[in-house]
Parts: C-alpha cells; sequence; structure tokens
C-alpha cells in the first residue's frame, strides 16, 4: 500500500462526515429550490429577484452585514494591539475578557440589549436625560438595535483572529520605524496594518459570514418590521409554509456568501496558506 492511498483510507471518514453534514444537506436544498409542481423550475428565484420587497431584505442584509464588519474592525484592532503590548497577565485577563461573552448564549446576550434597547431602558433614558434625543426617541426595532446587537455578539472573532497575527510581528520592525522618524500613527499605517492585514481579513469574512446568515440576534432586535434574509427565510418556512421559496433564498444566501469566500481564497490562499 502506498502513501497516496494511506492517507485516501486514514481522511476516508472525515470524507464520509463532511459529505453527509454538509454537502448532502447542500444538494437537498439546490433540488428543493428548482422543484415545482410540473417539474424543475426556476421560478423561485425569479419571484425572489422581480420582487423589490424580497431585493430590499436582500440589499438590508448585505449592508448591515457590511457595517457590523467595518465597524468591529474599527474596534477589533486597535484593542488586539493593545493587548500585544501590555503584560502577560493583564492580556491573559483581556483575552478572558474577550472571550467570555462566547459562554453565554446569543439569545441571552440578545434579550439583555432588549431590555437595554427598550423604550424604558437605560440606554434610552440616559441619551433623553442628557437631551440628546427627544422623549419619542426608540433604538429597539431599528436597524442600529442590530448592528449594536451584532457588534456585541462577533467582535470576539474580530479581536483573536488579529491578535493572533498581531503577537506573531517582530516589535523591532516598529522600532525601526519609530528610529526612522515615524510618528506612533505612521508607524501603525506603513507596517503594522499591512503585517496585520491577513488577521484583519480573516476576522472580516467571519463577522461577515455570521452576520449575513444570523437569525436570532436580527429578530429579537428588529422585530418583524426590519428582517433580513435568514429571518425571511424562517418566515417563509413555518409561516406560508412555502419550502420551496425557502430554499431558493437559502441557495441566493450560500452563493452571496460564496461570492465573498472565493475571492478571499484567490487572494490569501498562495500567500498565506
Amino acid at each position: 500500500m502506498n502513501d497516496r492511498t494511506e492517507n485516501l483510507l486514514l481522511a476516508l471518514p472525515g470524507i464520509l462526515l463532511l459529505g453527509l453534514a454538509f454537502f448532502l444537506p447542500i444538494a437537498q436544498m439546490l433540488l428543493l429550490s428548482i422543484s415545482g409542481p410540473e417539474g424543475p423550475t426556476l421560478a423561485h428565484f425569479v419571484r425572489f429577484l422581480s420582487d423589490p420587497y424580497y431585493l430590499n431584505i436582500l440589499w438590508r442584509t448585505v449592508r448591515l452585514s457590511l457595517l457590523i464588519t467595518v465597524i468591529c474592525a474599527l474596534i477589533g484592532f486597535p484593542l488586539a494591539y493593545i493587548m500585544t503590548k501590555v503584560g502577560p497577565k493583564l492580556r491573559l485577563w483581556l483575552v478572558v475578557i474577550v472571550i467570555l461573552p462566547l459562554m453565554t448564549s446569543v439569545v441571552v446576550r440578545t434579550f439583555g440589549w432588549m431590555v437595554l434597547l427598550s423604550r424604558s431602558g437605560m440606554i434610552p433614558e440616559m441619551l433623553r436625560d442628557m437631551g440628546l434625543v427627544g422623549r419619542t426617541f426608540a433604538l429597539m426595532q431599528t436597524e442600529a438595535a442590530i448592528v449594536i446587537g451584532m457588534v456585541q455578539v462577533l467582535l470576539p472573532f474580530m479581536t483573536l483572529s488579529i491578535l493572533g497575527v498581531l503577537t506573531r510581528i517582530d516589535g523591532r520592525l516598529e522600532e525601526a520605524a519609530r528610529t526612522m522618524g515615524c510618528s506612533f500613527l505612521q508607524t501603525i499605517r506603513t507596517v503594522v496594518l499591512p503585517l496585520a492585514l491577513p488577521g484583519i481579513v480573516a476576522g472580516s469574512l467571519l463577522c461577515f459570514t455570521l452576520s449575513a446568515s444570523s437569525f436570532v440576534t436580527p429578530n429579537l432586535l428588529g422585530g418583524t418590521r426590519i428582517q433580513v434574509l435568514a429571518a425571511s427565510i424562517y418566515k417563509s418556512v413555518t409561516a406560508t409554509p412555502d419550502w420551496p421559496f425557502a430554499a431558493a433564498q437559502a441557495v441566493i444566501l450560500f452563493v452571496g456568501i460564496l461570492l465573498v469566500l472565493v475571492p478571499y481564497i484567490k487572494l490569501t490562499g498562495a500567500k498565506h496558506g
């Protein structure tokens, strides 16, 4: 038995598991999305792409996912950079603080935000007391509430992705830049940021894909008035129920995420492994 055959036999259980847990459900979803009373049809895709209501849901999903990803990067990069500059003990505690929310259910954290963002919650009341908003101001069932909740959920993924790259950067490169006359911000822009780009891209990929496919937090904080694509799929399955149309929406979401994954793999695969 040669090495190639032996490696294939060792990988066979994983390949079978991947096929049963991933490829088989995807194939069933694809078949369901084109099923019709009289045979295969693209009517479900045409219905989605020709209806302004569903196109608005798709655009809102993409727009909010991009906004959430950008905010996570703007917060996650400085936080990860600070974590690399503090002592080992403080860094450990900061990592624990970042990871700690992941140990709590997303549903529990979202209900906490519902309490804080409700009309009588602490955040709207604080803004009213400061005179920044009117008495009728509300955050619940708005896009802002979805962004706030999703940033809190996804920020650890961005921070830890960037932290893993920043810890491998030689500190002498920053010292050399400062010696050559660069200011702190110039050093960050010309040295640290380019070297941290793989971590930023990986964290952005995680945040975007998880945000685009998220259901619980957008549904609870946005309500029925502000729907994203995952909530629309759930509604098509439970309220109508229209399984082929729900499968078509799922395929559109799946293809949209692939359109983000493929360029990332092409751009970073050869360079960063």
